[in-house]
């Protein structure tokens, strides 16, 4: 069954069609894998090499890849359903075929290994173009460019065969040697942009490569070690609170730690330039910051927890009694999961902190930790008897800055339903 190349795209009489993504599962345990059976077949309909789209899937998945072209066998590890890795195919398709212009799949890859770029041109309305090389396919890319580029990585290819022949003395036919000049060279490496000559068009091209030159350096920020790239995420969180930008931030600052891959560590960064003693009127202020990194990512909300230990440590005698105060302040802003925080307290950690500071501040959010379980166990048997809905609650003593525990009846009850949480709303 066939289905659209530009899946958005629901007329029946679109002439672009693609073969329907074929799966399949094989092996079992730390050996198992996702065959595309028909991925040659898909890939030719894109007009692209197959190991792009494949390579592409693993980069999504954070899964290892297999080639094996002769036998047309193209496999992501880890078992994937065919739906998924379709839905999958719309992304690769989005950034890697469509013409941005006018979403036609008519387009062409051109690779310049000299200066690392990839050009996109489309045949049906002549666009001309620069991709946004900061996915890491586009590494794979340049080191593995299509076949049919007639750009200048053949250009580029032929320029060092040239070379390497006249080095061997072979490159030589009547008595002449066969080597273009260097300048001759240089001038193909453009001719494939400079086709127009209008006001406009050079307009266009000078923006694409300006933008062209700020995308080169976001790839190479992604090689860099991910010490450098934590330590840049922090600068750059660093530079937003000086300037007195840090409060309307939270996109930009969320944009950097996915285009760096720290988006994990975020939180960390985050805790110790944005928390200090005051880290209760802190989590008011900037739960929107922290809801785009913790929201639906338990490795975020470790991190934060990790986070949350370095700032009691530089404020222990003002954080240290309040530690399971600003805990359920965490948990209330929905920072925090029930489950993160109870697999917290299962295992002393001196990742943070010193082992000895780790158990007073563990000991410190003891009587959260039980309150936690016991809401949980209680909510659970209320659900199963069909009791009248009662539940624990933590009273707070401003004075006393201890916990105490009741037990209250509450009016209705209280769904958390995280999914439904409207970041930009808060």
């Amino acid at each position: 069954m066939s289905v659209n190349v530009n899946r958005s795209v629901s007329d029946q009489f679109y002439r672009y069609k693609m073969p329907r993504l074929i799966a399949k599962v094989e092996g079992k345990g730390n050996g198992i894998k996702t065959v595309i059976v028909n991925m040659v077949d898909v890939a030719k309909a894109l007009n692209r090499p197959p190991t792009y789209p494949t390579k592409f899937f693993g980069c999504e998945l954070g899964a290892q890849t297999q080639f094996d072209t002769k036998n047309d066998r193209y496999i992501v590890n880890g078992s994937h359903e065919a739906n998924k890795l379709q839905d999958m195919l719309d992304g690769f398709i989005r950034k890697f075929v469509l013409c941005p212009e006018c979403d036609n799949p008519e387009t062409d890859l051109h690779i310049n290994p000299k200066k690392q770029t990839i050009g996109n041109s489309c045949k049906a309305c002549g666009y001309r173009g620069m991709l946004d090389t900061r996915h890491k396919l586009c590494t794979f890319i340049l080191k593995n460019p299509p076949e049919n580029d007639s750009g200048s990585a053949k250009k580029e290819k032929e320029k060092k065969n040239r070379k390497k022949d006249k080095e061997n003395g072979s490159g030589e036919a009547g008595g002449h040697e066969i080597d273009a000049p260097d300048a001759v060279d240089g001038n193909d490496d453009d001719e494939d942009w400079a086709e127009e000559t209008t006001e406009e068009a050079q307009r266009r091209r000078m923006d694409e490569i300006s933008e062209h030159a700020k995308n080169l350096t976001l790839s190479e920020d992604l090689e860099k070690t991910l010490e450098e790239r934590v330590n840049m995420f922090y600068n750059f969180v660093k530079q937003k609170k000086e300037e007195g930008a840090i409060d309307g931030a939270d996109r930009e600052i969320l944009a950097e730690a996915e285009r760096l891959d720290v988006k994990a560590m975020g939180p960390l960064i985050l805790s110790e330039l944005l928390f200090d003693e005051n880290i209760r009127e802190q989590i008011k202020k900037y739960k929107r910051h922290f809801l785009r990194f913790c929201h639906n990512n338990k490795k975020a909300q470790k991190y934060l927890l990790g986070g949350f230990e370095c700032v009691v440590k530089l404020h222990q005698a003002q954080l240290l009694p309040r530690v399971p105060i600003v805990l359920k302040d965490l948990y209330d802003a929905d920072l925090l999961e029930e489950d993160v925080i109870l697999a917290w307290a299962e295992k002393v950690s001196k990742k943070y902190v010193s082992k000895e500071l780790a158990k007073e501040i563990h000991a410190k959010a003891a009587p959260f930790v039980k309150w936690l379980k016991e809401a949980e166990e209680e909510s659970e048997g209320s659900e199963e008897e069909g009791d009248e809905d009662e539940n624990v609650e933590v009273v707070y003593s401003p004075s006393a800055r201890e916990l105490k525990v009741e037990t209250v009846k509450s009016e209705k009850p209280d769904s958390k339903e995280d999914d439904d949480i409207d970041i930009d709303a808060i």
